[in-house]
């Protein structure tokens, strides 16, 4: 497979065939640098050679009532993760200027919980107003996971101020119910056009390593391209003690590059954000930059992650640099 057509026509915008996409994720490791050359072409294209930091808040942790066979803070785990009710305004304010400090442009808060209550939202709101009327926060851009939504809650959240949604798909249709039995995949699509009928921005991915198949990731990669998603963040399982995937075999470093480079072919224009678990690709991590723009900084939900002095050296060394937010540039931000 020449891997610079699909950049070819990646670049003209048009999709791959499934062959072309199956023909990324089984290449062998030895094609690896040149399926990652091709990825990094279209990233050019669309996002230079600029990365952007991402700072996530688990604002509610430890009492989700799903049962998500990968999540330390599920029903069903027995991880010892903290337990915690939604955190009080000024905490979250607190952990936007860190965000802020950590040269992070976008700000995302989590709750663990099957869905968002209307006094969540409210509570959530009233944080984003204070960091909205701060001259040092404005122009952070606000990104929100809180599980299952309906309409109309979307709508209260574009009226708070909220820039993106993430609600992952995880994985392909056929394997959603071998990792939750709670709620279906189908509900995740209606929670993914709530968010786009409200006129929020989408952020949506999945994660690598919980026992899919090709054709699952491969369905995946498809369904984001068929809702065009703009934000995709792609998360490499962290195989937490307690967990029911605790006992997933583990993803190679190439095979995740494969993923993550599919998600570039086969969605261009969107973001694609290494996620949790990067930081496990060992010697190759450097190399997530050739398909994705954007890179969490600073820890995840439940577990630890990079600080963000040491992936800013990592990123200028590879040959990219730090996306700036626009008011930091000198420009009005939107």
């Amino acid at each position: 497979m020449d891997f610079q057509t699909l950049a070819d026509k990646a670049l003209r915008d048009e999709p791959l065939t499934r062959d072309e996409a199956r023909a990324v994720l089984c290449a062998p490791d030895d094609e690896l640098d040149a399926i990652l050359d091709a990825a990094l072409r279209v990233r050019e294209q669309h996002y230079g050679r600029r990365v952007k930091l991402c700072l996530l808040l688990n604002a509610q942790s430890g009492i989700c009532p799903e049962d998500c066979g990968y999540c330390s803070q599920s029903k069903i785990s027995t991880a010892p993760v903290q337990k915690y009710r939604l955190l009080p305004q000024e905490k979250i304010v607190e952990r936007a200027r860190a965000a802020v400090d950590a040269g992070a442009t976008r700000f995302c808060m989590a709750i663990a919980a099957r869905g968002a209550t209307n006094r969540d939202i409210e509570h959530l709101g009233e944080a984003i107003a204070e960091i909205r009327d701060d001259p040092k926060l404005c122009h952070l851009e606000i990104c929100t996971s809180l599980g299952l939504l309906d309409a109309q809650k979307c709508r209260d959240l574009k009226a708070a101020g909220v820039d993106y949604v993430n609600h992952n798909l995880n994985t392909g249709e056929q394997h959603y119910p071998k990792i939750c039995s709670t709620h279906t995949y189908a509900d995740r699509l209606e929670t993914l056009r709530n968010v786009q009928s409200a006129g929020l921005h989408t952020c949506a991915g999945g994660i690598v390593g919980m026992g899919e198949s090709i054709d699952d990731l491969l369905d995946m990669a498809f369904q984001l391209r068929a809702m065009e998603i703009e934000s995709i963040p792609i998360n490499v399982l962290i195989r937490i003690k307690g967990v029911p995937l605790q006992i997933a075999q583990p993803t190679s470093a190439a095979h995740a590059l494969r993923v993550m480079s599919l998600m570039r072919f086969t969605n261009p224009r969107a973001e694609v954000r290494a996620a949790a678990g990067r930081e496990r690709l060992g010697e190759l991590q450097s190399k997530v930059l050739w398909p994705a723009n954007s890179l969490f900084v600073d820890g995840y939900l439940t577990t630890a992650g990079e600080h963000h002095t040491d992936v800013q050296k990592w990123i200028e060394a590879a040959g990219f640099e730090v996306e700036v937010a626009k008011q930091e540039a000198g420009v009005s931000a939107s």
